[in-house]
């Protein structure tokens, strides 16, 4: 049902941390599949993906092109692009479930972003202000995570590998009104 896809920096403990969040979700049959891009090629998040169950890629390049090589390999209809590092609250299984579902039965393509948490352990500083205040403004940050079907992301055009902000990008070119901010938190070291 969904593909999850998470861009490394070959560093072990945040991508560990957010499979952990994951592991609920595949036990319920949400989460078909997770796929780690590695940026870094030190070896170290290919062992984590052999001991988990994730599928491996290495990848050079930005962030948004190695979530691009992703989203290519992904096998499921519907896709969720996570930072290393990034955790999700407890909840977040029956509302992505019902969020899925009431995207397909009402035929309108909408993507799901997770509300921001700020991480209660980080040091907070006046760039964490700035961003509150951005968040107010703008609008969600890649931080949060996104959840989009397949053909809604493809016809959107997916994440420019060679384009500057691509991610910020993609945000902007779904609006507000094609974006749902979910219930369901997702903490951000």
């Amino acid at each position: 049902m969904l593909s999850v896809i998470i861009p490394t920096e070959g560093v072990e403990q945040p991508a560990v941390a957010t499979l952990a969040a994951l592991v609920p979700g595949a036990a319920a049959g949400l989460v078909r599949e997770v796929l780690l891009i590695d940026r870094s090629r030190s070896g170290v998040i290919e062992r984590v993906a052999d001991v988990t169950g994730c599928r491996f890629l290495t990848f050079e390049g930005t962030r948004a092109a190695a979530m691009a090589a992703g989203a290519r390999q992904a096998r499921a209809s519907w896709l969720m692009f996570l930072h290393a590092g990034a955790v999700l609250d407890y909840g977040w299984i029956e509302e992505t479930t019902q969020f899925i579902q009431g995207v397909s039965n009402s035929g309108r393509p909408r993507a799901g972003i997770f509300r921001y948490a700020r991480s209660p352990y980080a040091d907070t500083r006046l760039r964490d202000g700035f961003k509150f205040v951005a968040r107010l403004i703008v609008g969600p940050s890649s931080e949060q995570g996104l959840l989009i079907a397949r053909d809604h992301y493809e016809r959107l055009g997916g994440y420019a590998p060679d384009a500057g902000r691509s991610e910020a990008k993609l945000l902007r070119q779904l609006g507000r009104s094609s974006r749902t901010l979910l219930r369901s938190r997702i903490m951000v070291a």
